[in-house]
C-alpha cells in the first residue's frame, strides 16, 4: 500500500474559541508527540485526514508534513463525535527511526481449514498478538493461511511469518486456530 501523506501546519493559538474556529474553517486542531514527550499544536485540513483515518489500522505508519518537513508517524487518538460525524481532534505520535514499539496488532485469517472439511469445529482462540518493531518496519496487518489445518491441528504464534525485522513478543506456543474433531 502506497504511504499515505497528512499535510500540517504548526499553530500558534490554543484554546476553545481558536479550536471552534479551525473547525469551522474546515479544519482539525492537533498535537504531535514526539519521542521525547514534547508537543507541537498542529492545524490539518478535516477532509485529508478523514480520507486516511478511516482507512489506516493502529499499526499503520503515515507521512505527517509539518511546514514542509516530513515526519514519519502514527495517529495515536482521535477525538470524535458520533452524532456529527465529524473528527474534533486528532493526535499524532512521531518516534525515532531507530525506536522500538511495542504495539497489539490483530491477525486476520483467510481459508477454511481442511479439518474442517473433513468434518471438524474451527475455534478462533486468539486472535490479537504483541509485536515489537520499529516505527518502519511495523506490518498494517498480519494475513495468516489456515487452509492446511487439519482435525487435532493448530495454528499457533510461532507458525506466523512476519519478517525478520518484527519481534513477536507473544508466548510461541499460544494457538491461534484449533480445529477439533466432531463428536
Amino acid at each position: 500500500m502506497s504511504k499515505m501523506t497528512i499535510n500540517a501546519k504548526t499553530r500558534t493559538v490554543a484554546g476553545k474559541t481558536a479550536a471552534k474556529k479551525l473547525r469551522e474553517a474546515g479544519s482539525i486542531p492537533a498535537v504531535m508527540y514526539n519521542d521525547k514527550g514534547e508537543a507541537t499544536m498542529l492545524e490539518v485540513n478535516e477532509v485529508e485526514f478523514n480520507k486516511v483515518w478511516r482507512t489506516i489500522t493502529p499499526t499503520t505508519s503515515i507521512s505527517l508534513v509539518v511546514d514542509g518537513k516530513e515526519n514519519l508517524a502514527l495517529i495515536k487518538d482521535a477525538e470524535y463525535n458520533i452524532r456529527t460525524d465529524k473528527v474534533l481532534h486528532a493526535d499524532f505520535f512521531v518516534p525515532a527511526a531507530d525506536q522500538k514499539l511495542v504495539m497489539t496488532i490483530k491477525v486476520h485469517y483467510k481459508g477454511t481449514p481442511a479439518g474442517v472439511l473433513k468434518g471438524g469445529f474451527k475455534k478462533e482462540r486468539n486472535n490479537k498478538i504483541k509485536i515489537k518493531a520499529a516505527i518502519a518496519d511495523l506490518p498494517e496487518e498480519i494475513t495468516a493461511d489456515i487452509s492446511k489445518i487439519n482435525v487435532s491441528e493448530a495454528l499457533r504464534v510461532k507458525d506466523l511469518s512476519i519478517g525478520d525485522k518484527v519481534e513477536i513478543l507473544t508466548d510461541a506456543n499460544l494457538p491461534l486456530v484449533t480445529v477439533s474433531p466432531a463428536r
